[in-house]
């Protein structure tokens, strides 16, 4: 599965990360079908390195033409001015092999809990965490999550 081939590479390439998306919130119980892996992770240009590496690894591709180093440098700009919130990432021979990293979160900052999945620990941010992030991007789909995860308190 997709979601145990994304943390096997991170894990391997000794990327500190939790989960913060749909699958989040179904690993927290909440009834949730998604597609793509959303992750936290530091914000050091290490961090960014690893996990860059990790996914070219999986033969994913960044989104957009930017590396670890464009997203390290010029975070704050890219959130900033250009709207960025996800540095994405996609297999050009299976569009639906995507993960997206939150570059405005910094796992470092957040809770997080280990849940037993697929045969092997994930970690997950917490739900008082995930729903605070959640109600930042305020999509639809994250008011959504937000109702789910608080009847899960």
């Amino acid at each position: 599965m997709f979601l145990q081939q994304v943390i096997g590479a991170l894990e391997r390439h000794g990327v500190k990360y939790a989960l913060v998306g749909g699958y989040a919130v179904a690993l927290h119980g909440a009834v949730r079908g998604t597609v793509d892996v959303d992750i936290v992770i530091g914000l050091s240009k290490t961090a960014y390195q690893h996990a860059e590496a990790a996914l070219a690894d999986l033969g994913l591709r960044s989104h957009l033409p930017l590396t670890a180093k464009d997203i390290y440098s010029f975070r704050e700009e890219y959130i900033n001015n250009r709207n960025l919130s996800a540095w994405s990432f996609v297999n050009p021979d299976n569009p639906l092999e995507m993960v997206d990293i939150l570059i405005t979160e910094d796992v470092n900052k957040l809770r997080t809990v280990t849940k037993r999945a697929l045969g092997m620990n994930v970690r997950v941010v917490a739900i008082p965490d995930l729903i605070a992030i959640k109600k930042r991007s305020n999509r639809p789909q994250d008011r959504e999550d937000i109702r789910a995860l608080e009847k899960l308190k």
